[in-house]
């Protein structure tokens, strides 16, 4: 079969569009022309580093495209989705799809905002979303990797051939605080680790259910009440920080859990925290009426190694996150192979070239968002069940 060819664009030159940039160079099943990269910073170094161009507008870039990596932070995720879609343009959404992000004072404080106008107004942009989405000829693709990760597509099949009833499904991703400055703040972030994390394993969940569905009855089994709760562990006036753990956050949460009740009565409970030593803990178990699984994302066994001295690793990347690279250790031998990222990319990839359906696609991510704020009322409330809307 001759490959198709695939013309491409970046927009945003941060951590994100780093990892995009080198899951497409692996990217095998098309041709990729990667024409460049637009942000509002860092894109003449991010292009030149990388030997591509740097546009000066978003609207340039996409006349020469036909699919954009939208790696920018998470509250221009609205505007760049829909101007690609406009142009008919296939666009990669990173997570969370899209949010809410304060009302544009400079005194914002996600504290002591109303999480029922939060939840609102992310549904608001989401239907925005979808409505561009509907009258374009390119869609959404939603980047959660999570959905890719060989262990969960493993769990795909095992649902699909086994027929299998979910029960109950327990996750988590936690580590010891992002990476991103502006992460410390609602009005960038659309929320605290509930969404900036929790997104992960709640995805992959909600995935699951959908596979479930289809592969019995035809039909996705969707979320449909949420019991949620939300603690700033690091910002208690009896935090005692002894700087292992990131502790800079302004306006959000750093602990959080959901019990997410399905249509079926089925479960699933999601937590995600900042507060964890140690390397990136992200893992989803499926309980069910047939099999178990325990679906280790990272840290995992596929390598072990001990280092009697911290010196000797100084050069040797073992595992995002961890703290010290003594003693015993769980390296990673391709940790973007084992979290999806590659697998991600190249099936979005495929969709664009040869019209494969995709497995996480824009109503996948709507009933995350949905799902995520309806948890942040819930919290509000210390705790009160409340309905998931479905888009």
């Amino acid at each position: 079969m001759n490959k198709k060819t695939v013309r491409a664009g970046i927009v945003g030159a941060g951590f994100s569009a780093s990892f995009h940039f080198e899951a497409i160079k692996k990217v095998y099943g098309t041709n990729v022309d990667l024409k460049g990269v637009h942000a509002l910073e860092g894109a003449e170094a991010y292009a030149q580093q990388r030997g591509i161009t740097a546009y000066d507008t978003l609207e340039r870039l996409l006349e020469d495209v036909d699919i954009v990596h939208c790696c920018t932070t998470a509250s221009a995720h609205e505007s760049v989705a829909i101007a690609a879609l406009q142009h008919d343009k296939y666009v990669i959404v990173e997570k969370p799809l899209t949010g809410y992000f304060g009302d544009g004072s400079d005194d914002f404080n996600g504290d002591t905002c109303s999480k029922e106008t939060a939840q609102s107004s992310a549904m608001a942009s989401v239907e925005r979303m979808l409505e561009a989405e509907k009258k374009s000829q390119g869609c959404i693709l939603y980047a959660e990797n999570w959905v890719y990760a060989p262990s969960i597509q493993k769990e795909r099949e095992i649902i699909e051939k086994t027929g299998a009833q979910i029960l109950w499904i327990h996750g988590e991703e936690a580590h010891s605080g992002s990476h991103a400055r502006t992460y410390a703040q609602w009005k960038y972030s659309g929320g605290g680790v509930m969404i900036g994390k929790g997104c992960h394993p709640l995805t992959a969940a909600l995935y699951l259910k959908r596979v479930e569905g289809k592969a019995r009855d035809g039909k996705p089994i969707r979320p449909k009440a949420i019991t949620a709760r939300t603690h700033a562990l690091t910002r208690m006036p009896n935090f005692r920080d002894e700087g292992h753990i990131r502790s800079d956050y302004f306006d959000i949460d750093d602990f959080s859990v959901m019990h997410v009740v399905f249509e079926d009565g089925t479960i699933a409970t999601i937590f995600a925290s900042d507060i964890i030593l140690g390397g990136i803990h992200n893992w989803l178990e499926v309980a069910a009426n047939n099999h178990r699984t325990v679906c280790n994302i990272n840290p995992n066994t596929a390598m072990k190694a001990y280092n009697p001295i911290e010196a000797n690793f100084n050069d040797i990347y073992v595992v995002e996150k961890t703290g010290t690279k003594q003693g015993w250790s769980n390296p990673s031998p391709d940790e973007d192979w084992f979290t999806g990222y590659p697998q991600e990319i190249e099936a979005f990839y495929r969709t664009v070239a040869y019209g494969d359906p995709v497995e996480s696609d824009s109503s996948l991510a709507a009933d995350c968002i949905s799902t995520t704020y309806s948890a942040y009322v819930s919290a509000e409330r210390s705790g009160a069940e409340v309905q998931i809307k479905a888009l």
